[in-house]
């Protein structure tokens, strides 16, 4: 996520450049979740470290943290942008779970931070390259959001224990109705619930958000046919999935 250069949540917006679902050859839902990773600053290893070297456009003037109005670049700080970011993030939330409640699982802390997750987006938003000038329209649905944006603070907060494992589901594209549906196992913490839409899964977080999977509206931009066609290609993945995917498809649909 790029935080705009505000405290504030609300103005947040998708990376262009953030990976997004489903995976080519098992088709599993991705990304469970989004972080901030735009613009991050962190410590430079040294003043000539090689990235800075050759990237001087990462470095931050001193201003950035210092009352000063010397135009010199920091020797000790500098940002990057990358789902790399992001991913530190997400491990310092899982960390401080783990802090307050050294008991939970592996599963447990997923499912916590994915059921906490802020899920108030836009139906989408446009960035503009300002080298090229190509916008890039970006889609806040399952395959481009996951669960959600983290959210530290609701997950510390949150005392529910969620049971099973966090396994992310699998989705399947029926050719014949041009639609992709949801594949869930029985076992996992999602159960059998639809958990894409607006059920409770447990407690009171809403786990998936309300983002729509079928038809055309899924998540490859502007590029939907071509990127639809690198995922699927020609064939209808059903695998041995097709009663659980059958059985979602009321449900997927009437949220169209």
């Amino acid at each position: 996520m790029k935080t705009m250069g505000t405290p504030d949540r609300s103005d947040d917006q998708i990376a262009s450049y953030s990976s997004k679902g489903p995976t080519m050859l098992d088709h599993v839902v991705k990304p469970d979740i989004v972080a901030p990773g735009n613009m991050v600053v962190s410590l430079l290893a040294s003043p000539s470290a090689t990235l800075s070297q050759t990237e001087p456009q990462t470095l931050i003037p001193l201003s950035y943290y210092q009352q000063t109005i010397d135009p010199s670049p920091s020797t000790v700080y500098f940002s990057l942008n990358g789902t790399s970011m992001a991913t530190p993030v997400v491990s310092g939330a899982a960390a401080l779970l783990l802090q307050a409640v050294p008991s939970l699982t592996p599963d447990q802390v997923k499912a916590k931070l994915m059921a906490t997750a802020f899920k108030n987006f836009p139906s989408y938003s446009v960035a503009s390259d300002p080298v090229t000038g190509q916008t890039y329209t970006s889609y806040y649905d399952v395959f481009t959001v996951g669960a959600g944006y983290l959210d530290i603070a609701a997950a510390l907060a949150s005392t529910d224990l969620p049971t099973g494992t966090a396994l992310s589901p699998t989705v399947a594209y029926d050719s014949v109705t041009d639609s992709v549906y949801l594949v869930t196992d029985p076992s996992t913490v999602w159960g059998t619930g639809v958990v894409w839409g607006t059920s409770v899964v447990w407690g009171t977080g809403v786990v998936w958000g309300t983002s729509v999977v079928s038809g055309t509206s899924l998540v490859w931009g502007t590029s939907t046919t071509e990127g639809f066609s690198v995922v699927w290609g020609t064939s209808v993945v059903w695998g041995t999935s097709s009663m659980a995917a059958e059985s979602l498809n009321a449900s997927i649909n009437g949220e169209k």
